[in-house]
């Protein structure tokens, strides 16, 4: 039976991928959890099955998701995963590790500075692309490694921290591997108490009934029949559009909304002003992309506006706003500078607003949930905190 090897099984994958692959016939996955074996015990107490609760204006739908069979916790058994990497009946790993689970610098590339990047050279705690560099270095047989994060370009860009990785460690890899791009999209919450006792299962995930999946055909071996998916040569023009329009909504919403008091997305965008300068932000997106999608742009904004409304998916604007060192600049400062000068007064908002919220999380004395958190407590710290923030950010 060919199976599938996921890294990162978070709430995300959770919704997405393992939906996806629920229906198609044949196939497994193993889990991987790169910290603590909090899920890998949930879920093993219930034979690794778990309900997806879907929700909409219309009420909660259950839908059993039990495609999962097994799950590795790595800090208890590092060369387990390595294992795993390297075996031939697993034909897909596919990655939801988070932006800052890459490790990539300003240019890209593995940034072999980073505190866990040294570490995992030096014999420390393994990265997901440690991991990858080590196991597929073993490998004999064709696989595909799909990245399923909120990155431009995400496969070539964990392709090349690969063979970044491995080259410093001596390592070479000559099975067939192939990184194909693709663009994810399904807002998920995280779990609450009330989610929990809604399905009666402890490991329940909520999400809401949209879901997208646009994936670069280049797979080296066997490929699960994800029902829905599409399957494209160039997936950079639907990349671009969620990212831009999408998240980079979102990222407003969240740091802007949180300063005027709100907690869930569907509050944020019920306020006018906000609810303007969103819908202001995605026209500008809208003038950045290619012209594959940018006919799609007017309807697609409608759509997210419909899907941030709904009032049944209580997504978190803390949970959308973590990590903002990471996202920013994805997300709104590559827009800005693709706009060339133009006025933007919404992206300049956005970037406004991520200022606004860091310096206000540090002077109440909140820990920023950010890997730069500690450059960003020294920015506030300036005489210009909004000029030292923004060239955190590389924003202009």
């Amino acid at each position: 039976m060919p199976r599938i090897l996921h890294l990162g099984v978070g709430n995300f994958f959770r919704a997405h991928q393992a939906d996806y692959t629920q229906s198609s016939p044949g196939w497994r996955i193993t889990g991987v959890s790169f910290r603590s074996p909090s899920i890998r015990d949930g879920l093993a107490a219930q034979g690794y099955g778990y309900t997806l609760l879907i929700k909409d204006r219309s009420g909660s739908k259950l839908r059993k998701i039990d495609v999962l069979d097994r799950m590795l916790v790595v800090p208890e058994n590092p060369d387990s995963l390595i294992d795993a990497i390297a075996d031939p009946d697993v034909a897909v790993i596919t990655v939801t590790v988070t932006e800052k689970g890459y490790h990539l610098g300003p240019d890209g590339r593995l940034d072999t500075q980073a505190d866990a990047v040294g570490s995992d050279l030096n014999g420390g705690a393994l990265t997901p692309v440690g991991a990858l560099a080590r196991g597929l270095a073993r490998r004999t047989t064709p696989v595909t490694v799909l990245s399923c994060d909120n990155l431009p370009n995400n496969g070539p860009k964990l392709q090349s921290a690969v063979i970044d990785f491995a080259r410093l460690v001596g390592l070479t890899i000559t099975a067939p591997v192939t990184f194909p791009a693709s663009m994810v999209d399904r807002i998920t919450p995280a779990t609450t108490d009330t989610i929990r006792a809604e399905a009666s299962d402890p490991m329940a995930v909520p999400t809401e009934a949209f879901s997208e999946w646009v994936i670069q055909d280049d797979f080296a071996a066997a490929r699960p029949d994800w029902p829905g998916a599409q399957w494209v040569q160039d997936v950079e023009p639907h990349e671009m559009r969620k990212l831009r329009m999408l998240n980079g909504a979102h990222s407003f919403l969240a740091y802007a909304g949180t300063l005027r008091g709100h907690t869930y997305v569907h509050e944020a965008i019920a306020d006018p002003t906000l609810r303007n300068t969103a819908r202001t932000l995605m026209q500008e997106a809208a003038a950045t992309l290619p012209e594959a999608v940018r006919a799609q742009a007017e309807s697609y904004a409608d759509a997210l506006l419909d899907r941030f409304e709904n009032p049944a998916l209580h997504h978190r604007l803390r949970q959308i706003a973590m990590d903002g060192s990471q996202k920013m600049p994805i997300r709104i400062v590559d827009t800005l500078r693709q706009r060339k000068g133009q006025n933007s007064p919404a992206l300049t908002a956005a970037i406004d607003a991520w200022c606004d919220f860091v310096r206000t999380e540090v002077a109440d004395g909140r820990t920023l949930d950010d890997p730069m958190a500690s450059d960003l407590q020294s920015a506030c710290g300036t005489a210009d905190p909004g000029a030292a923030l923004k060239a955190v950010i590389g924003a202009p």
